[in-house]
């Protein structure tokens, strides 16, 4: 279970001038559960996600999951239980362009100190086949399509089968077949493997799929 307190996320302005750019008094995500954060442009969606997978650490509250206050935790700690525990979707999708369609999801398992052996291997080259790469497994980034790139982001984020998937603004850069195909890749893994989803957007098709939605907004008061 996801549990969020008092949370508040300020930055540092010149002048020593503080912005305060999310505020979260509370959001309790069950295990198993899918929902939606929605709010407009600058509501602090982005880095609401950012704070709840360690990314981040916010100026007030605590972010407690399955009873680990993951804002206690050192960077090192964080970045390991993010491996181990999270699947983030990025809406820049985040992959190396140095690294094949293979190698970007290879790369999840080995943060994740799975091993690289033929079982994750012919696991990882099932799921690409699923999501219908099979014939670019062997190709970079920059030669797949805007989709493609979403579809390997996916697959990156869950073939370390997590217990709770994040997505920020997953369909953002996409059409509208991609988007669908998008969102429902993740709701269809979750419902299997009983992973928990925490999905940002404020695209009207992506909010209507979820039966939960948490509203969020911008944060009032300015500079200080």
């Amino acid at each position: 279970m996801l549990i969020i307190k008092n949370l508040k996320k300020e930055v540092t302005l010149a002048e020593q001038q503080r912005l305060t750019i999310l505020l979260v008094p509370k959001l309790e995500l069950l295990d198993h559960q899918q929902a939606v954060i929605c709010g407009p442009s600058g509501s602090g969606k982005t880095t609401l996600l950012n704070v709840v997978a360690g990314l981040t650490l916010p100026t007030e509250g605590e972010v407690v999951y399955d009873e680990i206050k993951i804002t206690e935790l050192s960077e090192e700690q964080r970045d390991l239980w993010r491996a181990q525990n999270i699947g983030y979707i990025f809406q820049k999708f985040n992959l190396l362009e140095q690294l094949t369609v293979l190698e970007n999801i290879q790369l999840a398992a080995f943060l994740a100190k799975l091993p690289i052996n033929e079982a994750i291997n012919n696991k990882i080259k099932s799921l690409i086949k699923e999501i219908g790469l099979a014939e670019k497994i062997n190709m970079k980034p920059f030669a797949l399509s805007i989709g493609e790139q979403q579809r390997v982001g996916v697959a990156r984020a869950i073939i370390t089968e997590p217990k709770l998937i994040l997505a920020d603004e997953p369909t953002a850069s996409l059409d509208k077949e991609n988007a669908k195909l998008i969102i429902n890749l993740l709701r269809d893994f979750a419902k299997k493997s009983g992973a928990a989803m925490l999905v940002s957007s404020h695209d009207p098709m992506v909010i209507e799929q979820f039966d939960c939605c948490f509203p969020i907004l911008r944060p009032q008061g300015g500079i200080v």
